[in-house]
């Protein structure tokens, strides 16, 4: 049959304005929720790991992740598994679910992020050039958008994750992602305010239902 998706979620702590991030409640209470109703067949939900909302403090415990993902892979192992991280941050100005397609080559935080740091125009990685270099996800995005609106959601495919933590942990993933042969989505939730609770964790059970029907290559 076909090769296993594991899947490995992130979501963030509060920052400034959000006190209650709902992707860091969300990223806690995922496993136990999805052991309640049980998960999509030919799915493995790896990890789930809740970063701090800031760019340097982010990085460490990220990248302990993107290792622990393709760990074991090197070594020839035989189980061709796929490997999706899925990353998840709140948009305080939003009312819908965004699917992030790509991530840019810029920091530009409007407020100091959760350690104080505040750049302005610069590069996330430097040996990539141009703060207009973009890193898209290898998923298709519209493609699991609308099977999402299908199933009720009030959600759109997105090109602008910010100049934020989020985007800055997305860019960041997707070039892991790209030199490894895995693959990396980020999700934008509205605050429980716009979309309650329960319907952001169903929403969440119907995303990795969704990515557990790709035909993944």
């Amino acid at each position: 049959g076909p090769s296993p998706v594991t899947v490995h979620v992130t979501g963030f702590k509060r920052f400034h304005g959000v006190a209650d991030n709902p992707t860091e409640k969300i990223v806690r209470n995922l496993q136990s929720f999805v052991q309640k109703r049980g998960l999509p067949k030919g799915l493995v939900l790896g990890s789930c790991t809740v970063l701090e909302a800031a760019g340097q403090g982010a990085l460490g415990p990220l990248y302990e992740l993107l290792e622990s993902t393709v760990h074991g892979r090197e070594y020839g192992s035989l189980n061709q598994e796929q490997v999706i991280l899925l990353h998840f941050g709140a948009n305080s100005g939003s009312l819908r679910f965004a699917l992030e397609n790509q991530a840019v080559n810029e920091a530009t935080f409007r407020c100091p992020d959760e350690l104080g740091w505040k750049p302005q125009r610069v590069p996330i990685m430097s040996s990539d050039g141009s703060i207009l270099h973009a890193r898209q996800t290898t998923l298709p995005v519209k493609e699991i958008s609308k099977s999402l609106q299908q199933m009720g959601y009030d959600v759109m495919p997105s090109d602008d994750a910010g100049r934020f933590v989020c985007n800055y942990v997305y860019y960041h993933s997707l070039r892991f992602a790209e030199n490894h042969g895995i693959r990396s989505l980020f999700v934008h939730f509205p605050l429980f305010l716009a979309i309650d609770e329960e319907v952001q964790m169903q929403f969440v059970a119907s995303l990795l239902e969704v990515l557990a029907s790709l035909k993944l290559q």
